[in-house]
């Protein structure tokens, strides 16, 4: 468990840090309101950027109908968490970074909101959750509160490439490089 968490959290802080330095009043926002945005930001980024696009597979335990769709007992289903994220039926402009969408919001990411499902819901839920979660908060919340970020070489925001590099894990298909400068 401590090995996967420490592949997913990484993963994570990266595609968060990714679309903070696409989104600079994002960022100042963070740095500004560190405690009550912190996990809007982090509910954003599990929505665009799932670490496990696809859930592990469930089986139906008996026939059911979903939405006049017949699944018979004993099909399995992939739930395809990323599809999920950028549904415009779900969410308003799906394809934009807006933390500010769950200001409000009781959604949370435990599963029991079925628009959001970073770690999956019920029973087969990550037993991982609550030491993922510590571990993204706590080193978002440092790198964030003690240092400020830039780009290099002159580099700007839309330059950042948010290529996925598909996996068991998503991630980052180019590395992100950026600046950090004490903000002590």
């Amino acid at each position: 468990m401590l090995i996967v968490s420490m592949d997913t959290s990484s993963t994570t802080v990266d595609w968060v840090f990714s679309e903070l330095l696409r989104h600079p009043k994002v960022m100042k926002k963070l740095q500004n309101e560190l405690l009550e945005y912190l996990d809007m930001v982090i509910k954003e980024v599990f929505r665009l950027h799932p670490i496990a696009p696809l859930l592990i597979p469930h089986e139906s335990v008996e026939d059911c109908t979903i939405d006049g769709f017949d699944i018979p007992k004993s099909s399995r289903i992939l739930v395809n968490v990323w599809a999920i994220g950028r549904d415009p039926e779900v969410w308003s402009e799906p394809e934009k970074f807006v933390p500010e969408r769950f200001v409000g919001s009781n959604i949370d990411l435990r599963g029991r909101d079925f628009q959001l499902l970073p770690f999956g819901s019920g029973r087969r839920s990550c037993p991982g959750l609550q030491l993922g979660l510590t571990i993204v908060r706590l080193m978002l919340a440092q790198l964030v509160h003690c240092f400020d970020w830039k780009l290099p070489n002159g580099m700007m925001p839309n330059d950042i490439d948010m290529t996925e590099k598909f996996g068991l894990v998503t991630t980052r298909a180019q590395h992100l490089m950026a600046i950090p400068t004490c903000r002590c």
